[in-house]
């Protein structure tokens, strides 16, 4: 039978302390006297490879439409969304038939993983400031967690989603399904074979924002529809009216309370795959410039230029890598022959080496070398890595065989968002300090104090980390 409930939850960890629940809960713990859940049988959401996982959604429209589609050869079992609306619009298409009429219904995700111990696996697919606090919920309770990309809202974030994957023993995964596909083995092995030589500087582009940046916040309100929760569309971000196509359903990623901006967006579908291939981990140097913003800054630029820079690392030298959006482009190398295109229509890589550069689009596809002649003329090594059946089955074998693994699970997933989001404080900080000396292992910036301000964040309570 279908549920459908609307209420809230009264939960702890306004502020910026980030805690951590009971794996257990009390709540389930008691169940367990008459129902054993799957988790308690064997570890953290524990699934024998016949049985199929039983998986929860967290947010059902756009790219959260693709994740269940992508995953429903296992068990659809609850379904969140703060609109009923694209819920139902969801359920309305053909291929939910086989679990339209029997998974849960929720608006709230804490009610649905607090009251659904039967739960093995949550996909996470809100705006991204709602990333963190529903996985560390779920990761709480020992579910493992498939989250879109970018991983978290903050950096704070992003390495408590990676200790608490960690302490959890849970499979995780992050959505950018570029990482799984065979273009990002090729530059890996590539790269790995000394093709390009010395590598000591990347460029990273896009074509977006294709949303709404660089404007200050629309005054006035709207009703909200009575087929929403426009409070738990909020979660934990501040108060706001609520106003009709400004931020619910896709313009909230320009929006710096809901979204990471171009960098946030893209980056882990660009930056990715130089940032595997060389191994970069995270940078200790950044600095930026944009275009002009709104008058407010509560959006992002309309277009911007990151500068990263990494530290020397076991035999890789020092490497620069220049992030452009917004219609910014590195200068087109003379190496690319007339008429050709740089990367794809989405925007592309180079990786620079002192023999040879490398080029390729957004998700890492067609990588090549370039002039085409170098390409052609180039012996491609034997595959070195394992091939992967997809980001999403990635993640299904592993949480079914243990022994498998995750390609772009939390540990890599939470330094690749880390690097990200570190552009985004040196844009917010590029009118006071011309570079960003940042301090990985103790997570801070050591030449600008008030950048370490926007490392973290504040939660409306009752919609904290736990």
């Amino acid at each position: 039978m279908k549920k459908k409930l609307t209420g809230s939850i009264d939960t702890q960890n306004a502020g910026k302390t980030v805690g951590r629940r009971d794996f257990i809960k009390t709540t389930a713990a008691a169940s367990a006297f008459m129902i054993v859940p799957r988790h308690v049988l064997g570890g953290p959401a524990y699934v024998a490879p016949s049985d199929k996982i039983n998986i929860a959604a967290v947010g059902v429209n756009g790219k959260g439409k693709t994740d269940i589609r992508e995953v429903s050869h296992e068990n659809i079992y609850a379904l969140c969304d703060i609109d009923d609306r694209q819920l139902a619009a969801t359920l309305e298409e053909d291929w939910t038939a086989p679990f339209r009429d029997k998974a849960v219904r929720y608006r709230d995700y804490r009610q649905m993983l607090d009251n659904e111990p039967e739960i093995d696996a949550v996909l996470i697919s809100t705006p991204d400031h709602m990333h963190a606090p529903i996985a560390t919920h779920a990761m709480s309770l020992g579910k493992h967690v498939y989250v879109q990309k970018p991983l978290t809202h903050t950096v704070a974030e992003a390495r408590a989603l990676a200790r608490l994957s960690r302490e959890a023993n849970v499979v995780s995964q992050m959505g950018n399904q570029g990482h799984a596909e065979e273009g990002a083995r090729l530059i890996n092995e590539w790269v790995a074979d000394g093709l390009l030589g010395t590598v000591t500087e990347v460029h990273c582009w896009t074509n977006r924002p294709v949303w709404p940046q660089g404007i200050a916040r629309p005054e006035g309100s709207d009703p909200v529809p009575s087929s929403m929760d426009w409070d738990l569309w909020l979660g934990a971000a501040a108060y706001r009216p609520y106003l009709e196509r400004r931020y619910h359903t896709f313009n909230w990623r320009g929006w710096r309370d809901f979204g990471t901006g171009v960098v946030g967006d893209m980056g882990a579908h660009i930056i990715d795959h130089p940032y595997w291939a060389l191994d970069l981990d995270l940078p200790t140097r950044i600095s930026a410039s944009s275009s002009r913003w709104g008058r407010d800054q509560e959006s992002f630029p309309i277009a911007s230029k990151i500068h990263f820079e990494f530290p020397t690392k076991g035999n890789r030298p020092a490497v620069k890598m220049t992030w452009y959006d917004g219609g910014l482009l590195p200068e087109r190398p003379e190496l690319i022959e007339n008429g050709r295109q740089m990367g794809d229509n989405d925007g592309g890589v180079l990786i620079v080496g002192d023999r040879n550069t490398l080029m390729h689009g957004v998700y890492g596809l067609d990588p090549r070398l370039i002039p085409e002649t170098r390409n052609v003329e180039y012996q491609k090594p034997p595959p070195t890595l394992a091939r992967s059946p997809g980001i999403y089955q990635e993640w299904i074998d592993a949480i079914k065989d243990r022994s498998k693994v995750t390609t772009s699970n939390f540990e890599y997933a939470g330094r690749l968002t880390e690097t990200m989001l570190l552009g985004n404080v040196a844009l917010l900080r590029a009118g006071e300090h011309s570079v960003l000396d940042y301090d990985g292992a103790n997570r801070r910036f050591t030449n600008d104090e008030e950048a370490n301000a926007y490392l973290d964040k504040d939660y409306r309570p009752g919609f904290g980390l736990v």
